[in-house]
């Protein structure tokens, strides 16, 4: 009888670690970032040039070791000069405008899938997951401009790329870059919406902007467990 019993337990026991081993996979992780936002357009080319702090909260799904979409609420400013820079005073004029200064806000709103080059995770040997992992990201946002002279709205375009890893269990550190090719125009304010006179449409001869953040998220809701099913 007790060694019936205790085969029942060693039993429970085998069955509660393999669930326990599932629920090392979650659905979701929420968390938020911190990093500096700079503006690329007909006043800066240069990465950094400008830049100012930003901020983020991000909810991502999980979908499997690999693949991700990731939903944000994003705010930056930036700043940007003509100092040095030709722009003509007026259409065929050879005369150079004078050198405007601005600054700016903005508001995004999107959503980017992600793709890891690596299983992410722990659990394992035969998951073969990685703690740490490469991705790559690409996807469609809202995006908000507000400088002194004027607000723009649009969407935009973010392409870029970053580093996972987790720290523990169910912590998640990231480091990210990404540029948002938007279809406005005025992020630099209404001086600078066509400084050089040219025709331009969708994300042509458009504003943009970049964010370099470090991430925290937190994993939560596990997936189902086979052995519950």
């Amino acid at each position: 009888m007790a060694k019936r019993f205790l085969g029942f337990i060693m039993a429970v026991s085998v069955v509660a670690l393999a669930c326990a081993d599932d629920e090392l996979e979650y659905k979701w992780d929420l968390g938020g970032s911190l990093g500096l936002c700079y503006y690329l357009g007909d006043a800066n080319s240069t990465p950094l040039r400008g830049s100012s702090v930003m901020a983020a909260i991000n909810a991502r799904r999980n979908f499997n070791p690999r693949m991700a979409l990731k939903t944000s609420l994003s705010f930056g400013r930036y700043s940007g000069t003509t100092k040095g820079m030709y722009i003509p005073k007026e259409p065929g004029s050879t005369e150079r405008s004078e050198d405007i200064l601005f600054k700016g806000n903005v508001v995004d709103l999107g959503t980017q899938f992600e793709l890891n080059f690596w299983g992410y995770g722990m659990g394992p040997n035969y998951k073969k997951l990685s703690r740490i992992t490469p991705y790559l990201l690409l996807g469609f946002g809202l995006t908000m401009g507000f400088t002194s002279d004027g607000n723009c709205f649009g969407v935009n375009f973010p392409v870029g790329a970053g580093i996972k890893y987790k720290v523990r269990r169910r912590l998640n550190l990231a480091f990210e870059w990404s540029v948002h090719f938007s279809t406005v125009d005025k992020l630099d304010g209404v001086r600078l919406s066509d400084p050089y006179f040219i025709k331009s449409s969708g994300i042509k001869n458009k504003d943009a902007y970049s964010f370099f953040m470090l991430s925290l998220s937190y994993d939560i809701s596990p997936k189902l467990r086979k052995c519950n099913n």
